[in-house]
């Protein structure tokens, strides 16, 4: 596997897109993008859990049924959620009005929209800028896609490598936001994979539900699950290697290449948690089963006091091991260790239940870096586990408290 500096979405063979300034958003920055595929694509994804689901996502999760998709377009500024029938009724017209545009039928068009919960699609501005982009559309446009995508994010979040199946070389490249309303579970962030790779929609399906619970699913910012967001994966097979249609050898290398694609698009949105300073993994090991090893990893990740103490540099081990405590893993606290780890070195501070003595001041320092790993000997089996996160800052209230007005 080589990762492509510089690559994005549209040097995939066969997909192109852009991004514009459609006017979702006052402050006239890029707020609708298009991803399309020259030819029909097999298509795979998942939703949010939450019960209180987007027009987009009911309309995708009755879409991404049919064999092939075409295009995806997504608008940033307004959630459509929470917008009744006539939510549904727009996001409708959305996929119609794309596919009128591309010479497609409406059921190969998924969407995505992310913003304000409650607020409706102007749909004038909505369809003028569908024409827009349907016609803007090119092959060096998915960087620009990766930014109309933003709402609090601070950067955009893109990956691209190269593979060779069957002798075939093969691309896999994705884009996502998410800074806030980061939860795992598939919920509170957007992620976009395309790949030219030549694979079934049953076997896209199966790789995508395993990945996503190594990935998405080990994330969190602020513990919160949004309304809207997805993971949706499209392969058009243009790199015309040989059908992959069993788990076969081609299968575990694209899968392994999937897996490290969503991961680092994971850590990415993690990394910039709205008003984080740091990137937090938490490496939970020995653990007696992988439930439990993913539960207390999750539960370190997600807890405010633990966060609050690494945006503070303290080595406050107590708040971790409080937090394993009520994450419902099954494991001894007698066997627990404990260590924080950086490039600056590493430390330990929990030992077989206990507290031991260890240099305040170094622990300090290893967690003033940029990023952390929160090390976690259950010493109690084979199973393991990784979980990431973000810091708890002072930024982060400020931006939830304006990010309305």
């Amino acid at each position: 596997m080589e990762i492509l500096k510089d690559k994005c979405i549209s040097d995939v063979q066969g997909f192109k897109a852009i991004g514009i300034a459609a006017g979702f958003k006052k402050s006239g920055k890029k707020d609708l993008a298009l991803i399309y595929s020259e030819k029909k694509a097999v298509s795979a994804g998942t939703f949010t859990t939450n019960k209180v689901k987007a027009a987009p996502v009911l309309l995708n999760m009755e879409y991404i049924k049919n064999e092939n998709t075409q295009a995806i377009i997504v608008n940033s500024g307004q959630a459509n959620a929470c917008t009744g029938k006539k939510g549904l009724k727009d996001a409708k017209a959305i996929a119609e009005i794309t596919a009128d545009e591309l010479s497609i039928n409406a059921k190969e068009v998924l969407q995505a929209s992310t913003g304000v919960i409650g607020v409706p699609i102007p749909m004038e501005v909505m369809k003028q800028g569908i024409k827009k982009v349907c016609a803007l559309k090119s092959d060096e446009g998915g960087s620009d896609a990766a930014e109309a995508i933003m709402t609090t994010d601070t950067k955009t979040k893109e990956i691209t490598v190269e593979i060779i199946l069957g002798g075939k070389k093969v691309l896999i490249s994705g884009m996502a936001k998410g800074s806030g309303m980061i939860k795992p579970n598939m919920a509170t962030m957007l992620s976009f994979v395309v790949t030219d790779a030549n694979i079934s929609k049953a076997m896209l399906n199966k790789v995508i539900k395993d990945s996503v619970k190594d990935s998405y699913n080990m994330i969190s910012v602020d513990g919160d699950t949004s309304t809207n967001d997805m993971m949706i994966c499209l392969a058009n097979g243009a790199a015309q290697n040989e059908l992959i249609d069993s788990e076969n050898e081609d299968f575990i290398i694209f899968k392994e290449t999937l897996d490290f694609v969503n991961k680092e698009l994971a850590k990415k949105m993690a990394r910039d948690g709205e008003g984080a300073t740091k990137l937090i993994e938490v490496e939970v090991v020995n653990a007696r089963d992988v439930q439990s090893a993913k539960m207390g990893a999750m539960s370190v990740v997600s807890s405010n006091l633990v966060k609050a103490a690494l945006f503070g540099s303290d080595p406050n081990w107590g708040r971790i091991v409080c937090s394993i405590g009520y994450s419902g893993a099954d494991f001894d606290p007698d066997k627990v260790d404990v260590y924080f780890k950086s490039s600056i070195g590493e430390i330990k501070v929990f030992e077989k239940g206990m507290n031991v003595y260890f240099n305040e001041d170094t622990a300090s320092k290893i967690l003033q870096e940029e990023q952390l790993v929160i090390y976690i000997n259950l010493n109690e089996g084979e199973y393991a586990a990784k979980a990431w996160g973000c810091d708890l800052t002072y930024k982060y209230v400020k931006i939830n408290g304006e990010y309305r007005t």
